[in-house]
């Protein structure tokens, strides 16, 4: 409903140098410490006990009351639906405000997880003004994906966000969700993003080389895993830096349940890394007899050599498990047969 020029404007005076950035600083505050309760309820009694930092540089620290009453400023507030408002400019100016550290106060609501305000601001804004990158290159979706607000990330996504935007590691909202193992908040991306948008994601590498998929097996989030892959993950990407596949990040970790899902997902067992090196190489340098066994079962060539024309069994070391895996030769010095395995 609109007031006149006057009231709005009265009501939206605020201290905005008291308004900062960052999820950097925010996630330092150790949960159990700083009063947070995720559920409604407790969120409702500890909200006006606390003082939560949300700078990066520390400068200033915002309130949750203090927010409460930027909100109650807002006439969104007064809305059953924010398309329903009628704003004056300088309403507008104030609801489009970047504050020094490249906040929006969508970025503000998030971050306090005022995710019903949050949700109304999304109804008002139009997708670039909601892909806005702060000073962490974070967008509000990276920051809702970061707190698990899986309602606001429906709301972001059905909105025609960017799903592509990277924030200053090089992740995309997704690569948040795999990292942190938000099932949800991923599911609602590749639910909703067109196949060619997925297919971009999933195929983008942060600063580190690696993929979503690389990330959620780095993390052993296997319900995550399954998702990328039945969403159609290249399951024999290479990541950035040496060349490895989700499988050699598996083996690697020793982590045999994701080596037998990627493995009866169609990855490809004798894929090489940038140094030659296949997954089979990996598990028996590491002497993991079971997951070795694993790859030979799935057909692993044991003849591959890598850029130091090592096989796998040249990596053995002597270990009797692995050794069992490999058929043998007779073995002949000059000529002569010196051990015979027939």
């Amino acid at each position: 409903m609109a007031r006149s020029g006057d009231e709005k404007q009265g009501k939206l005076d605020f201290d905005e140098s008291r308004i900062d950035s960052g999820i950097d600083s925010y996630k330092s505050i150790p949960r159990e410490q700083d009063g947070i309760s995720h559920s409604s309820e407790d969120k409702d009694k500890n909200c006006a006990l606390e003082e939560r930092l949300d700078s990066a540089y520390v400068s200033s620290s915002l309130t949750v009351d203090s927010l409460g009453d930027i909100i109650e400023k807002c006439s969104i507030s007064e809305c059953e639906s924010a398309a329903e408002c009628e704003y004056t400019e300088e309403e507008v100016s104030f609801l489009t405000t970047v504050t020094e550290d490249g906040d929006t106060i969508l970025h503000l609501a998030i971050i306090h997880e005022e995710e019903c305000f949050a949700r109304q601001l999304i109804d008002l804004f139009s997708p670039d003004l909601m892909d806005i990158q702060n000073n962490l290159y974070q967008t509000p979706l990276h920051l809702a994906t970061y707190l698990n607000q899986s309602t606001v990330v429906k709301s972001l996504v059905e909105k025609r966000v960017s799903l592509e935007l990277q924030d200053q590691e090089g992740n995309t909202p997704l690569h948040v969700a795999c990292e942190q193992g938000f099932w949800d908040c991923a599911n609602e991306m590749m639910h909703s993003a067109s196949p060619s948008k997925l297919a971009y994601v999933l195929e983008a590498q942060n600063w580190r080389g690696l993929t979503c998929l690389h990330v959620a097996v780095l993390h052993k989030h296997h319900r995550l895993l399954r998702l990328l892959m039945k969403s159609g993950a290249d399951l024999n990407i290479q990541e950035g830096t040496s060349g490895k596949t989700a499988l050699h990040v598996a083996v690697e970790l020793h982590d045999a349940p994701a080596v037998n899902m990627l493995l009866n997902k169609g990855a490809n067992v004798d894929a090489a890394m940038f140094n030659g090196c296949t997954a089979l190489h990996l598990a028996v340098g590491r002497q993991d007899a079971t997951i070795a066994n694993l790859l030979c079962q799935a057909g692993a060539d044991k003849m591959i050599r890598n850029m130091e024309d090592e096989t796998a069994l040249d990596l053995a070391d002597g270990n009797d498990d692995i050794l069992a895996l490999f058929p043998f030769d007779d073995i002949q010095i000059m000529g002569r047969t010196v051990m015979s395995f027939s």
